[in-house]
């Protein structure tokens, strides 16, 4: 079977839809299936071409649809990396680069959606981005300007979402939550799978790491961005039997500007940018857990490569982290530093059971059972069409 997978983002792009999309059409092609990939021409596909600020993405696909010719198109559906136009009048012509593109595609179509969000959410994704032209006037203007069409608009992004499942169409999402939020949706867990073979000792990787031996540590790793909740740590009263290790790096297309410098004893910045997979293995080998602050998730690669490894997690209260802290993989806690700093202390008191779940719970994300589930899906949709 023939697919061509699109995702804007693709290896050596840095950021989580670059490296699932770049792992899923690894694993399918192990699997027998050819793959073809079209992503933006920093990613190395084999067709270039789309991009947030490419208003003609969809006749880049359309173009790769009819050279490669495959049996099923899927689609990575993270909207901004299509280019989302939020329109402050008409909620109605509110639209990404690729609308077009699913209204005339005759093949099948898979999305795997990595974006829905509850209204709350949806109005937390408002970053007041200052130091522009006119000062705080300026940064007022834009920030009420955004809220505006934040309100308007948040019916018309969600049914940008649902208006991609039905006939000749299917929806991969990585968790109940997301499946509530898009009716007709399937689940399939983010696959995760450790690069390097687990490692008998922690000590010899912390010492590489410059990390101390005999702290308990939680890892913190993500873009720096304001919706990742590193003021938050920045706030926190570390547990003294605790640190906090964090490594950020900065996003493909963001512009954001945010305070980087940590001035807390119980937080060590390794400052290594983007890690690559041994790098990301090795690090979640020497953590003992993971802390996500978030203020907006709809999903996080980074928990599930963090289950993968055998963490346990601490993450803020927010719908998808709390459907896997009620299945006893962490703790979720209201957004605030002490509460974070406390959940450090109820982890360790009942650390083993979360892990033992966590580690029961990795053995769904192995990417052959991951892909299988996929290739299930391409072969359902492919025989409607009979």
């Amino acid at each position: 079977m023939k697919i061509l997978m699109i995702s804007t983002e693709y290896p050596p792009m840095k950021g989580g839809v670059a490296h699932y999309s770049q792992k899923l059409v690894g694993s399918l092609r192990n699997e027998g299936m050819e793959v073809s990939v079209v992503c933006n021409e920093d990613g190395n596909g084999d067709y270039i071409g789309i991009s947030p600020y490419n208003r003609h993405n969809s006749d880049v696909l359309s173009k790769a649809v009819k050279e490669f010719k495959p049996d099923v198109v899927h689609v990575q559906y993270e909207p901004g990396l299509y280019g989302i136009y939020l329109d402050p009048i008409n909620p109605r012509r509110t639209r990404t680069n690729i609308e077009s593109f699913y209204y005339d595609c005759k093949l099948p179509i898979v999305t795997t959606f990595h974006s829905a969000y509850t209204f709350a959410q949806w109005m937390r994704l408002i970053v007041p981005i200052s130091g522009g032209r006119f000062g705080r006037l300026g940064t007022l203007l834009q920030t009420m300007y955004d809220y505006w069409i934040h309100i308007l608009n948040y019916s018309s992004f969600n049914s940008l979402n649902r208006a991609k499942i039905g006939p000749n169409r299917a929806g991969i999402v990585f968790s109940k939550y997301l499946q509530n939020l898009i009716p007709g949706s399937c689940l399939i867990y983010h696959g995760s799978e450790p690069s390097v073979s687990r490692p008998v000792d922690k000590t010899e990787i912390r010492k590489n790491f410059l990390l101390p031996e005999d702290a308990n540590i939680a890892v913190a790793i993500g873009f720096m961005t304001a919706t990742k909740g590193w003021n938050i740590i920045r706030k926190m009263r570390v547990p003294n039997d605790w640190k906090i290790v964090i490594n950020s790096s900065k996003n493909h297309y963001s512009k954001e500007v945010v305070k980087k410098k940590f001035e807390n004893d119980g937080v060590i910045d390794l400052n290594r940018g983007f890690l690559d997979d041994r790098e990301l293995s090795m690090l979640l080998y020497c953590a003992d857990a993971l802390i996500l602050p978030y203020k907006v998730s709809s999903a996080s690669g980074v928990m599930f490569d963090g289950f993968a490894h055998g963490l346990p997690f601490i993450s803020t209260k927010i719908e998808f982290f709390k459907e896997f802290s009620d299945m006893g993989l962490g703790i979720s806690v209201d957004r605030n530093p002490s509460d974070f700093s406390r959940a450090l202390v109820e982890l360790k008191g009942d650390y083993k059971k979360y892990k033992n779940a966590v580690v029961e719970f990795s053995k769904k994300l192995s990417w052959r059972e991951v892909s299988r589930k996929h290739i299930l899906i391409y072969e359902s949709i492919v025989k409607t069409l009979f």
